[in-house]
């Protein structure tokens, strides 16, 4: 199969050789996507190949990502694939918070369950891959957490070096840990994610740095077999609605181009609606769709507790958008106190999550309540990052009084003890609050 690079902007199209290193398109600068000329293939069959390639001891073959190889043809047949068997990621049942968001059928995908603990690691094993080929010496990326330490483990599996730059005390101290832990170097350098990646932008290629932020569009074709995979596990039964929470967009757009390759190839006929959800604070995305702006509304000073997506200036949106009319998709904003009862419904289904995967749930319950998603839908949330990814967060929100108050300083008496414990247990639980 015949791989290449062609630019994403309407008006330029550039097709560029996928044999060289690029990340954007020579003659306009627009984001570029890779694309095949995908040899002829009976969709049964590779269906009953990519299920028996589950019960293979080969690595490429428990890898949730190479397993559908075929969907990402860009490496030669035999080449050195950087995996830590990523993918292959559970699809679970939620009934109370599809009765809460809706009433709903609600399913969660969640990639928390992924080495680093993100859905980071499908796009990371794909575009480190593509490093590791090219011979590259060092990559970087600008990252709110989850890409920092999925590069990081990727970069020490490969045995490149690795450089992360990150905003000055804006990135959640689990995922700072997770990074050194690798061996990464990290930069802190401005206040927000985008001062970081614009930073890091400029100076890349004085460096020759390899960006695997997700403007490199080998990390998207990582990204991209979320939907294979979650179909598989559907017995390729389509969803009404697929929603994720939306950041610097790449997910989205990685959504959006695997449905759209699916139905091409003959896998589904029917793609499913997809929904991207930003947190109030950072939804520059939302208000640009909402106000069918042709340019990116940005935001200057992204504020939201969900850290993952605290980005103003989602450099794929671009193709997040070409997503969203791809699959008739729509944007919803949310509160941070939407977002944190969203996740408190999803513990209480047993269901743990960082607080932008969270979003999901809460922006599928505000478009319920606006009509826009039907009773009893089937709808897929995908959970982007694992709980312990954001326990400050956990412990500072569920420790206040007003949030429930599960926290308690009790004296070491049994008259304070019995006092505390009439307290807890005469509050009302769950749903029931």
């Amino acid at each position: 199969m015949l791989s290449y690079l062609r630019c994403i902007e309407e008006n330029c199209r550039l097709v560029q050789s996928a044999a060289r290193d690029a990340q954007q398109c020579g003659a306009c600068g627009g984001l570029l996507d890779v694309q095949y000329d995908f040899d002829p293939f009976d969709p049964d069959a590779l269906r009953a190949e990519w299920h028996q390639r589950r019960l293979s001891g080969e690595p490429v073959d428990r890898s949730g990502v190479w397993r559908f190889r075929e969907l990402i043809p860009f490496m030669a047949p035999g080449a050195r694939i950087v995996s830590l068997s990523e993918g292959s990621t559970p699809l679970i049942g939620a009934r109370r918070a599809g009765w809460w968001a809706g009433p709903v059928h609600l399913t969660v995908k969640h990639q928390g369950n992924n080495p680093t603990g993100s859905f980071k690691d499908l796009g990371m094993t794909a575009c480190m891959t593509r490093a590791a080929s090219l011979g590259v010496k060092m990559v970087a990326c600008a990252s709110t957490g989850n890409t920092s330490a999925s590069m990081a483990a990727y970069a020490a599996r490969a045995g490149i070096r690795a450089l992360l730059f990150v905003p000055y005390r804006q990135i959640s101290g689990a995922k700072l840990a997770q990074a050194l832990d690798f061996g990464a170097v990290v930069i802190e350098v401005g206040d927000t994610f985008d001062q970081a990646f614009r930073l890091l932008r400029d100076i890349a290629p004085e460096l020759e740095l390899y960006l695997v932020n997700s403007v490199n569009p080998f990390r998207i074709e990582g990204q991209k077999t979320i939907v294979a995979e979650m179909l598989e596990q559907r017995a390729w039964r389509p969803p009404d609605y697929i929603a994720v929470p939306g950041g610097n967009l790449g997910n989205a757009s990685a959504i959006g181009k695997g449905l759209q390759e699916l139905r091409a190839l003959g896998f589904i006929e029917k793609v499913p609606r997809l929904i991207v959800v930003q947190a109030e604070g950072a939804n520059p995305f939302y208000q640009t769709i909402t106000s069918g702006s042709p340019d990116l509304m940005c935001v200057d000073n992204p504020d939201t507790q969900a850290t993952a997506i605290r980005i103003g200036r989602p450099a794929n949106w671009k193709k997040a958008r070409r997503a969203l009319q791809w699959t008739d998709g729509v944007c919803e904003s949310v509160t941070d106190d939407e977002i944190f009862a969203a996740k408190q419904v999803l513990a209480e289904d047993g269901i743990g999550c960082e607080p932008a995967s969270a979003a999901t749930v809460a922006g599928v319950r505000k478009l319920c309540r606006a009509g826009k998603i039907e009773p009893h839908a089937d709808v897929v949330v995908v959970l982007t990052g694992n709980q312990l990814k954001d326990t400050d967060y956990i412990v500072r929100r569920r420790s206040e009084e007003n949030e429930g108050g599960q926290r308690l300083r009790v004296d070491p008496s049994l008259d304070s003890l019995r006092r505390a414990l009439d307290q807890v247990l005469a509050a009302p639980a769950g749903l029931d609050r």
